[in-house]
């Protein structure tokens, strides 16, 4: 049982990894609004389903709703948009290297709003996490490679990065009490994303130009839209809860977070353009840093 779920913790940073590349296109097309509308939407009927046939709904500790809207608005909603804004103006590697400082970022306000201890370990895996994250974006990048074009400032793309990697761990930080409080991590899931659906659904109605489609989306276009939102919304959150159950969850959370290597041989895959050394050395380093703060 533990292999099985060792090997479904990797899968899940597969799902997650090949859920980037395959994200990157119609992040580009479609703009980052309407394809976290689009991707929320059929994630959270899927989770609604799957919890409902498993009975998850009878675990739910209602008395913490507002730790489900705050995991919903800021954990949902902002990282969502602000990690599509990332990668379509870094592409998909950089967006999920940024993404990897939700570790770092968790430990810190786990630190300030739950009061738990920082032990020296945990600093120096932040420190490497950071150092190998800013080694890959500044220097990892090889300029062959379609996917690792930067469309504008570097400096807002680093900005967006960070957001949507804090925006993620403060969703994870206050959801926290309430799975402490019996609440099945599934249907916690299916709660947060079905809210982040509803808000921005509802922002959907603010017939604004930042929150319009880019391009208007075929069936081919939404497909392409849809599937790397379930890869990560559904597959690989619950290939992660079940790692989760049957191994130490430190353990499973850092064979879950690898996607920023597993990506580099699919990017490699993709477009016959090797990725530089600093890009699998600062991959690596950001992994290992993830590994001392939850291990």
């Amino acid at each position: 049982m533990p292999i099985l779920a060792a090997a479904a913790a990797v899968g899940a940073s597969c799902c997650w990894a090949a859920g980037a590349i395959l994200a990157h296109k119609p992040a580009t097309l479609l703009g980052p609004f309407a394809l976290t509308r689009m991707q929320l939407g059929w994630s959270a009927a899927l989770l609604i389903v799957v919890v409902t046939l498993l009975g998850g709904w009878r675990s739910v500790a209602w008395d913490q709703w507002p730790a489900f809207v705050v995991a919903s608005v800021i954990g949902v909603v902002a990282a969502n948009v602000s990690m599509f804004a990332c990668m379509r103006r870094g592409g998909p590697r950089r967006s999920q290297l940024l993404l990897s400082m939700n570790g770092p970022l968790a430990a810190l306000l786990g630190f300030i709003f739950l009061g738990e201890v920082i032990s020296g370990q945990q600093l120096l895996g932040c420190a490497i996490t950071l150092t190998g994250t800013a080694l890959a974006i500044l220097y990892g990048s090889n300029a062959k490679d379609r996917l690792e074009h930067v469309h504008g400032p570097m400096a807002i793309m680093v900005a967006l990065g960070l957001l949507a990697a804090l925006s993620n761990a403060v969703g994870l930080v206050f959801l926290k009490p309430a799975m402490l409080a019996g609440t099945d991590p599934l249907a916690a899931n299916a709660l947060r994303t079905a809210g982040g659906t509803l808000v921005i659904m509802i922002m959907a109605f603010w017939n604004a130009p930042m929150f319009a489609a880019l391009e208007k989306p075929g069936l081919g276009l939404t497909i392409h839209a849809i599937v790397p939102g379930v890869l990560g919304h559904v597959v690989a959150v619950s290939l992660l809860l079940y790692a989760v159950r049957w191994i130490d969850t430190g353990v499973a959370v850092v064979l879950g977070s690898a996607a920023p290597v597993i990506m580099l041989p699919m990017i490699w895959t993709l477009t016959g353009v090797r990725p530089r050394l600093l890009a699998w050395l600062g991959a690596l380093l950001a992994v290992s840093g993830t590994a001392l703060i939850l291990i």
